[in-house]
């Protein structure tokens, strides 16, 4: 009896660490993201969120913990995912995100980050 117990906790424990492994994505995603990431961080740009404007490192922050959020449970599969579900709009509000880097307008977060995705495709082909 005590057997056929071990291995039902054996079975569990390997489902749930197969779940785990689920929940990052491919190495090309995750570098994709990282990117993304890093630049926003390096920007001189505003970010603007839920009604407040903050710094680049700010945003990067929030953007990052968003990320290691939805990944926990196995939502980002690749770039767009992130963009779509961490960096598009508050999930508390459903208000949009929006940059304005200097000398420019306020430019929605998905726009300018689909196209910083895209420049970093194109340099990696």
């Amino acid at each position: 009896m005590k057997r056929a117990g071990g291995r039902a906790v054996i079975l569990a424990a390997g489902l749930l660490l197969c779940g785990i492994a689920q929940a990052v994505p491919p190495p090309a995603a995750q570098a994709e993201i990282n990117y993304l990431l890093w630049t926003v961080a390096a920007s001189d740009c505003e970010f603007y969120r839920n009604g407040s404007r903050y710094e680049a490192k700010a945003a990067a922050a929030h953007l990052s913990s968003k990320f290691q959020y939805l990944q926990a449970r196995d939502l980002v599969h690749n770039a767009e995912d992130f963009i779509d579900k961490a960096a598009t709009r508050s999930s508390l509000s459903g208000l949009p995100y929006a940059i304005r880097c200097k000398g420019s307008e306020d430019v929605p977060t998905r726009q300018w980050l689909l196209v910083l995705l895209a420049r970093y495709r194109d340099s990696h082909k």
